[in-house]
């Protein structure tokens, strides 16, 4: 058992985007019946240091303790891709993604890659991911292996295409269904791992391997759904003249039932309202990308009409068509998009409180995961991170003059990086530090 003194912030799982915050708190972590760290107790130090005598105590002040951030999409075989430049999203995958991931045939690239990549999200402070692999099932068993000698939570799935990709990429369509069965067995809840059925997209995908992924999906309910959808124009105009029968783009996904709670698309852009109410009503989220909605120019999410409609929405880097990370530039991204994309408040994007919360208990939500992580409450798995405010020197300038906590939270956004993160701490264990975060932590004292 281990306790954790020092700025607190939680969210309550049953009220969105409103924190949880104590100055000077205390989190108390200890071990369950089946081996997983959890928060026993949590609040301010006064009120929670006596009932817990004895316990030993690490004092993290200043430093802020938060949840681990949530990514809701990102693709493990992109890590070397980012900051591609292209004219868009089909040229970026023509002339960069798909020659990167035609390497994933081979184990050893698909191991050392993974292994970069996992030990990237968790310097960033990310302890649960929804990830894509490549076509090849060595990505997907390297991604998992990676995963699992962190202890870390982690969705993935191999990529389903049968068509309209290089023949390096292109699946067998029996066997990439016969893939997946394996895989799922394989890897579905062994520890914190899980499995995400994934078609790459519509357009990737013949109505054969769509029906077979749904056949899928129906016998394994607890598993995950991931793929895209609405991103781009093009895109939606190419879905629409293969599947002419269905009523959208996301109406594809549904007519092969694909679209349930558990299954999270990515983009979701150019949805209609219609297509948001079907999203509402099958229990479906929306893996929001701004980033690399920006940076490929595919358009704006548009965050008023998804919580007009109770859209289950969550905050993604999408590396590599994302541009970093960090969960910092993927909230102030989202901040710039909301500014654009709520015009019902102008002058005002989303709240600070609440991009937090897209990128933590609210993402946790829309991954069906809202009771394990996400929120840092009593019985929550114990995923923090500990991110320190004097990190540079500027953000050490902005978040002393903080008044409250939504200064100090937008200040760390719109300031901070990786270096911010001082500690990430999966399972109970750290698994990440920051030197320079802790040089300048030390310093402060």
């Amino acid at each position: 058992m281990n306790a954790y003194r020092a700025r607190l912030l939680r969210f309550d799982a049953h009220r969105p985007a409103q924190a949880l915050f104590d100055d000077d708190g205390l989190l108390v972590v200890g071990t369950d019946a089946n081996g997983l760290q959890r928060v026993l107790d949590a609040g301010a130090h006064a009120d929670v240091a006596p009932r817990w005598p004895g316990v030993a105590v690490h004092d993290w002040r200043p430093w802020l303790i938060a949840p681990g951030f949530i990514d809701t999409h990102v693709h493990m075989p992109q890590l070397d891709v980012i900051g591609s430049p292209a004219d868009g999203l089909l040229p970026w995958l023509e002339h960069y993604t798909f020659p990167e991931e035609s390497r994933f045939a081979d184990p050893a690239h698909a191991g050392e890659v993974a292994q970069a990549f996992v030990a990237e999200l968790l310097r960033h402070g990310t302890t649960t991911a929804l990830c894509f692999g490549t076509s090849h099932v060595a990505s997907v068993d390297a991604l998992m292996q990676a995963a699992q000698a962190q202890g870390m939570r982690l969705i993935g799935g191999k990529s389903l295409q049968d068509r309209h990709s290089p023949p390096a990429l292109t699946d067998d369509t029996e066997g990439s269904l016969i893939d997946t069965e394996n895989l799922i067995a394989r890897w579905h809840n062994q520890g914190r791992l899980g499995y995400a059925i994934t078609p790459r997209f519509a357009p990737s995908c013949s109505p054969a391997q769509l029906r077979g992924a749904g056949e899928l999906a129906a016998r394994h309910p607890s598993v995950w759904v991931q793929s895209h959808v609405a991103e781009n124009t093009d895109e939606i105009a190419w879905a629409q003249a293969l599947f002419p029968k269905s009523r959208s783009y996301l109406g594809v996904y549904d007519d092969f039932g694909l679209l349930r709670p558990r299954s999270v698309y990515a983009h979701c852009i150019h949805l209609d309202d219609a297509d948001r109410a079907l999203m509402h009503q099958r229990g479906a989220a929306a893996a929001v990308c701004p980033t690399s909605n920006l940076f490929l120019g595919s358009g704006f999410f548009d965050f008023g009409r998804a919580q007009a409609a109770d859209m289950a929405h969550a905050l993604a880097s999408d590396i590599g068509g994302g541009t970093h990370l960090s969960a910092f530039a993927t909230m102030l991204a989202a901040y710039h998009v909301g500014r654009v994309a709520l015009p019902q408040r102008p002058g005002m994007g989303l709240a600070p409180q609440q991009l937090w919360w897209l990128h933590t208990a609210g993402a946790a939500q829309a991954l069906g995961l809202g009771d394990a992580v996400g929120h840092l409450t009593v019985g929550s798995e114990a995923d923090f991170v500990a991110i320190n405010p004097a990190a540079t020197p500027l953000l050490a300038r902005r978040t002393q003059r903080a008044s409250n906590l939504n200064e100090l939270l937008f200040a760390l956004i719109v300031l901070g990086d990786d270096r911010a993160i001082a500690r990430t701490v999966v399972n109970g264990q750290v698994v990440a530090t920051t030197q320079l975060a802790t040089q300048a932590a030390a310093m402060a004292r």
